[in-house]
């Protein structure tokens, strides 16, 4: 690990022995870092700080490449295949282009030459075939961990010359460019592959081919990035391929939001990672740029486990659907930089459709459906049926600051409707051991996740290829594993997208999927003395463009 010292640490108490503004000049400075910025210009040099509340507990590559936090560092430090923007267009990066043969069974990938790591290892063919196969077999003896989402069908790559790829899979692969792109796709010098995990995880090992290197970091605490000088391939798509223009990137740990966004709004720091929603509506009268970019993905909302009565009916599954009030969401939990779900992904995913009318709210439809299904309400308001109460227990994903929130909103909007809504938070531990899809007391999984390509979201929702099995239907329902076959061989975009629309309308239909609304994972808060910075498919600021005026 390389460190530099930190003068003293920033504690609460510190913090609140004087006003805000005095208690966030201290933030950064006890830290050791201030935001000097270039006096030549705002595309010659400067140093900006980005305070973030975590940082994960591992830097294995494969391992934290997807994390919401690790993503930041590994945006600027490493490249990708492809680049994939936020409307979820893929252009070139390191692949200059490509073609596939007409089963989308095999891809030919044409590689940039004189790119190379920041250990000066080339990357080249063989460099690409390394990180493709850890990206799909990692080395799991280790701890090393395939990436989620690259595609299973995967057989083997082969360079045929420096800068040539042939990448072969078993079955027919259309979303294996778009993939590419994805924030765990990150290429990694096959010196630092090589090395055992533990080694790994010293971030200072590490060495990528992006347009910042790490300077200094200290676990738990930060990491400082400097640009790299002779950097020159960056993607066409963001209007700039040379080095970065900003001199250093410092990601300082935070933990308290309120502490982060006054940081910045006395000038101490230049961006807050995950701002409260309920701040951003002053802080843009008061000047500062926030962004709320959307993901590729998933929309926010919940898996819902067809074996538990009485969510194995598909009636009670429809009121559910029909009684939830998404408008009162964003208008009491949000702003109007949230957007209503209309569908159960995202509307920004190339293949989404528009299915707004499966999730209007419609309180009297869900009340006839439960009386339909012999769910009766009693003197207390509560439907019961065979003497047992209409309940739904919900796990507050502690991922998102806001969950709580709207769950409980969600339960004043059910409880009207006769359910008995409970609602459990653990940490971020807890929750992962005993909170999962299809578990047995989890009737409702909330859904945060990101993807690329949306033909990966049948077999995720299904147990094909190792699939996720989200609804706990297995083999059960025949019309989404149709569904889910035909979208995985689909050799074209015409051919694949009506069954992306057919399969969008019958999961909600079915009331497999409660969407709740579309997904805001990353807030950011910025000083409007930095500008130019980009947001990619899965909604992570890049300052690689970025620059910073006086």
């Amino acid at each position: 690990m390389t460190e530099r010292p930190l003068s003293l640490p920033i504690t609460r108490r510190r913090l609140l022995i004087t006003s805000s503004a005095v208690a966030t000049g201290a933030l950064v400075a006890m830290a050791g870092f201030s935001p000097a910025h270039s006096a030549d210009g705002p595309a010659n040099g400067g140093d900006i700080t980005f305070l973030i509340d975590s940082l994960g507990d591992t830097w294995i590559p494969n391992n934290s490449a997807i994390s919401s936090f690790q993503g930041h560092i590994w945006g600027h430090v490493t490249d990708k295949l492809v680049y994939v923007d936020a409307d979820g267009k893929v252009s070139p990066w390191i692949a200059e282009r490509w073609e596939q043969n007409d089963s989308a069974t095999e891809f030919t990938l044409h590689l940039k030459s004189g790119v190379t790591f920041s250990d000066g290892t080339p990357l080249d063919a063989s460099a690409a075939v390394a990180n493709l196969d850890i990206w799909y077999a990692g080395r799991k003896k280790e701890g090393i961990n395939p990436i989620g989402l690259f595609p299973k069908t995967y057989d083997h790559a082969e360079a045929v010359d420096a800068t040539t790829v042939k990448v072969f899979f078993k079955k027919p692969t259309l979303g294996f460019i778009p993939t590419l792109g994805y924030h765990g796709s990150i290429l990694i010098s096959p010196k630092t592959i090589a090395q055992p995990a533990a080694q790994q995880a010293d971030l200072s090992k590490t060495s990528g081919s992006g347009p910042y290197v790490i300077d200094s970091w200290k676990e738990g605490d930060f990491v400082k990035l400097v640009k790299r000088k002779d950097y020159n391939w960056g993607p066409a798509a963001v209007g700039h391929t040379g080095p970065a223009y900003l001199d250093t990137i410092t990601y300082k740990l935070v933990s308290e939001p309120s502490l982060r966004v006054a940081a910045v709004q006395s000038g101490q720091a230049d961006i807050a990672y995950n701002a409260s929603p309920q701040e951003l509506t002053s802080l843009k009268q008061e000047g500062f740029t926030v962004a709320t970019p959307r993901y590729l993905g998933f929309v926010n909302g919940w898996a819902i486990n067809t074996k538990l009565a009485p969510y194995d009916d598909v009636k009670v599954r429809q009121a559910l659907q029909a009684g939830i009030n998404r408008q009162e969401i964003i208008d009491t939990v949000y702003t109007p930089d949230w957007k209503l779900a209309t569908s159960f992904i995202q509307s920004n995913v190339p293949g989404a459709t528009d299915h707004s009318e499966l999730l209007a709210y419609n309180p009297d439809r869900a009340e006839k459906l439960l009386d339909e299904a012999g769910w009766k309400k009693g003197a207390d308001g509560i439907r019961a049926k065979d003497g047992r109460q209409l309940s739904l227990t919900l796990n507050s994903n502690p991922y998102l600051v806001t969950s709580r929130s709207i769950d409980e909103l969600i339960a004043q909007q059910l409880g009207k409707i006769g359910w008995k809504v409970d609602i459990r938070a653990y940490d971020v531990v807890t929750y992962g051991q005993k909170v999962q899809y299809g578990g047995a007391g989890v009737p409702a999984y909330e859904v945060t996740r990101s993807f690329i390509d949306a033909g990966t979201v049948a077999s995720i929702l299904t147990n094909a290829n190792n699939g996720e099995n989200w609804f706990a239907l297995g083999e059960s329902d025949q019309k989404i594993n149709e569904l889910r076959d035909k979208i995985a061989s689909a050799g074209s975009l015409e051919a694949r997208n009506p069954l992306l629309d057919e399969l969008q309308k019958y999961v909600l239909e079915q009331g497999y999927f409660i969407p709740r609304t579309q997904m805001v994972q990353r807030i950011y808060v910025q000083s409007p003395k930095l500008k130019g910075e980009t947001y990619n498919g899965v909604a992570y600021a890049s300052y690689y463009t970025a620059t910073i005026s006086e």
